[in-house]
């Protein structure tokens, strides 16, 4: 029988036949995440694994600036030794403009060769002296690889999840929060209460993260297959909500890491304790464990973006009280605060912005689009904060400046509300 007399068997005509080829043939929409399971919370827990170890790290700047002020680059200005810092967050978000396309395109191949050049790039921090060997390793080896680790876990777990996106985001970007209550806790014990030099200090920290980037290479994997179309999703530049988000968590995070990068430095200058003035980060993680986790969970209940503008106002109002802390318990009292308020921006962003995409195998390109965006508020932010510090010689300006931003940021999130069918009082 011939292959016309099937078709017309079929209902079918030649012509009809000949436009449903597998080649033409609209793809199926993706099944819907599972929003739990064994496996669902496996590659969320990874992915914490991994901002544990490069987000957690890099919230401990604030020690290592310290540390830096005081004894290797005790010649340089404060504002020229926060641009290492600041090129380490600019580069693990700009990084996000390659590295989310490549995880939607090859999956989580492409974390394992990176989790042994972040270990690398550690282990080598520990031998720099000088201003160039640290703005080499700390802040491009260790921000490139930082970027290529942390948007694809972000992306992976997003895959897993829909209703419970915030509440998993949540969960992965807690990671850094933990990270950033022990790692600084730790290199303040280290640096400060024993012998073993900043060498070795830092080569304790780089087998601590072994174990957790072994992990998260055997579970984070996507739920998707590779999307083989173009490997930037132009269109997202066209998504006004989506820009609007972005501009939004941009100047958010120019406000928000004054005291996560200041904090420890005005302690000292108020009369701390420098071992008890690290620990004061490690609070300021601990409680912002509880701002990424909560907020998240209420953010898929109330609404994602009004937990952006939340997150923001609440951040600069904390910024603004900044230079007027004194007293060790006023300072654990702020760090509490301030971490809470300030923890939810990460999560509360990121699923605002896989909000904006339509399509959940796109969503590694919307995020490292996004963060890409986002990059140089991390990248201006603490050089301006010191250059203020410099010329001031005090923390009132800086306070002033930074927490003016972040509410600005906050407050920008509305317009995006504006673009949703729920409109500006609606839950979005």
């Amino acid at each position: 029988m011939s292959a016309d007399t099937n078709h017309n068997e079929k209902g079918l005509s030649s012509d009809e036949a000949s436009t449903t080829t597998p080649e033409t043939e609209t793809p199926p929409p993706p099944p819907p995440a599972p929003d739990g399971g064994f496996k669902a919370w496996s590659v969320a827990i990874g992915a914490a694994s991994i901002t544990f170890s490069t987000l957690g790290f890099a919230n401990s700047s604030g020690t290592l600036i310290q540390h830096y002020i005081s004894h290797q680059l005790s010649d340089y200005s404060a504002d020229d030794i926060a641009w290492i810092a600041s090129v380490t967050l600019f580069l693990q978000f700009a990084i996000g403009m390659v590295a989310g396309p490549l995880f939607d395109r090859y999956g989580a191949i492409i974390l394992r060769p990176v989790t042994i050049a972040y270990v690398f790039s550690v282990m080598m921090l520990s031998l720099c002296r000088e201003y160039y060997q640290f703005m080499l390793c700390q802040g491009v080896l260790m921000g490139i690889c930082q970027g290529l680790l942390q948007l694809p876990s972000m992306a992976a777990a997003s895959q897993w999840f829909d209703k419970k996106r915030g509440a998993a985001l949540g969960v992965v970007i807690a990671g850094s929060s933990i990270g950033g209550v022990i790692f600084p806790i730790l290199l303040s014990k280290l640096l400060n209460g024993t012998n073993l030099g900043f060498g070795w200090s830092i080569r304790i920290i780089g087998f601590l993260m072994v174990p957790f980037m072994a992990f998260a290479t055997a579970t984070v994997v996507p739920r998707l297959p590779g999307r083989k179309t173009n490997i930037w999703t132009l269109s997202a530049l066209k998504n006004a909500q989506f820009l609007i988000v972005v501009v939004s968590f941009g100047m958010c995070l120019i406000g928000m890491f004054t005291p996560i990068f200041f904090l420890p430095t005005y302690a000292v200058s108020r009369g701390l304790d420098a071992t008890f003035a690290g620990y004061l980060l490690a609070i300021v993680n601990g409680a912002s464990t509880f701002g990424r986790i909560i907020p998240g969970i209420l953010a898929d209940k109330f609404g994602r973006i009004n937990m952006v503008v939340l997150a923001g106002v609440t951040s600069g109002i904390c910024v603004f009280c900044l230079s007027s802390v004194t007293g060790v318990a006023g300072f654990v009292i702020y760090s509490i605060v301030f971490g809470f308020c300030s923890g939810s921006i990460f999560s509360a962003s990121l699923a605002a912005i896989t909000g904006a995409a339509s399509d959940p195998s796109s969503f590694g390109a919307y995020m490292g689009m996004g963060m890409a965006l986002v990059a140089i508020g991390p990248l201006i932010g603490p050089p301006i904060d010191g250059a203020l510090v410099a010329r001031y010689g005090g923390f009132e300006e800086v306070s002033y400046f930074g927490g003016a931003v972040c509410v600005a940021g906050g407050l920008i999130a509305i317009a995006a509300k504006a673009l949703r069918p729920e409109g500006v009082f609606g839950r979005a």
